[in-house]
Formats: C-alpha cells, sequence, structure tokens
C-alpha cells in the first residue's frame, strides 16, 4: 500500500470515529434539524461540555452547519452539511451491520 498519500480510512475514522461524533450524526441523520437541548437529552451519557467540543469539531471539518437565529433568547439549530449527508450509506452499512451483529450474538 502506498502510504504516500492520506488514507481514505484513517481520514474517515479521524473524521466520524469517535463515539459521540457518531451518535452526534446518528440524530442529526434520522431526526434532521436539532438544537443543542435536544441533542443533549437524545444521546444517554454526553456531558454539554463534550457536546459542545464533538459539535464545534464537526463544524470545523465541514460535517455540521450551525445556524444562529437573530433572537432573544438565541437560538442555535444544528443539521448536517450535504458533505455530511454524504455519510449517509456509511451509517446505513454500520446499521445493518450491527443488527446483525445483535442477532447473532443474541444481545439484548
Amino acid at each position: 500500500m502506498d502510504m504516500s498519500f492520506p488514507c481514505p480510512i484513517e481520514v474517515t475514522v479521524n473524521l466520524i470515529g469517535n463515539k459521540w461524533k457518531v451518535l452526534i450524526m446518528r440524530n442529526l441523520l434520522l431526526l434532521g434539524t436539532q438544537r443543542f437541548a435536544e441533542l443533549h437529552k437524545d444521546i444517554n451519557g454526553i456531558s454539554e461540555k463534550m457536546l459542545t467540543q464533538q459539535l464545534r469539531k464537526l463544524e470545523a471539518d465541514g460535517l455540521v452547519f450551525r445556524k444562529v437565529y437573530a433572537e432573544v433568547p438565541p437560538r442555535v439549530e444544528y443539521s448536517l452539511t450535504d458533505f455530511g449527508l454524504s455519510l449517509k450509506p456509511i451509517f446505513d452499512a454500520i446499521h445493518i451491520w450491527g443488527t446483525k451483529y445483535i442477532q447473532e450474538m443474541d444481545i439484548k
């Protein structure tokens, strides 16, 4: 394997290969645009600080779009960019594989 160029698998894993990023993206793929409080409520175990850090990273990486409304109090919504949405087939494949694994291993 020619390692003089970035490995596409390594780049992808670095972008989304974190438990919290995957769960944030899962929610945005399944539920569409969400506010911070909705994401925080729907992702078990994530702290507000961690959610903020991961959303900022996903935004910086071009996968999540943050829209701030000029309202009082401020309203902020998060959604996937077109590039983020392009990961849907990967998430679909993970879902199919995970379902098979749960069935095969009889995980309750």
